[in-house]
């Protein structure tokens, strides 16, 4: 195991004043509303407690009081939720589901409109859950500022 002080570095004095630190509230839901949002992941997975198949979709709230929040929503791949699934994939425009669950979704790219309720389980926990969303556009992926630009090779020297 290593030690503290090898991996705080700069940062030797995180613990300093920590009696006077406040601790952060926990998070807890985010109020029942619209949020535009961005489609950071699209996953295979299956639940925790029945292990049912389904392709779960994670959005980043990107505008207003909560943004950098995430939020999930569940495409779920059973045969009653068939007509679901066809909905939800549609508005991703996936013409071949099946393969393309498989592949990554460009992350930040695809903007939404989310629309989130709050709902409360039999253990009387709340949590959010996306009721709807609706692809309004497509943001064009920010500039990669490693990336080789004008007048310079892909290995990082000039042009030849």
């Amino acid at each position: 195991m290593g030690k503290l002080t090898d991996i705080l570095g700069s940062n030797s004095g995180f613990f300093n004043n920590w009696t006077d630190v406040k601790a952060a509230d926990d998070f807890g839901p985010i109020p029942p509303g619209t949020y535009v949002c961005h489609i950071t992941k699209g996953e295979l997975a299956t639940s925790r407690r029945k292990q049912t198949p389904c392709y779960t979709l994670t959005f980043r709230v990107i505008e207003g009081d909560f943004v950098g929040r995430l939020l999930w929503h569940e495409i779920w791949l059973t045969l009653a939720a068939k007509a679901q699934a066809k909905r939800d994939f549609d508005k991703l425009s996936f013409t071949d589901p099946e393969r393309q669950v498989e592949q990554p979704i460009p992350p930040d790219r695809i903007r939404c409109r989310v629309k989130v309720v709050i709902h409360k389980d039999d253990n009387g926990t709340e949590h959010n859950n996306v009721k709807s969303f609706e692809v309004v556009g497509i943001d064009t992926p920010k500039a990669d500022p490693f990336a080789p630009g004008a007048g310079e090779s892909s290995t990082g020297g000039p042009a030849t």
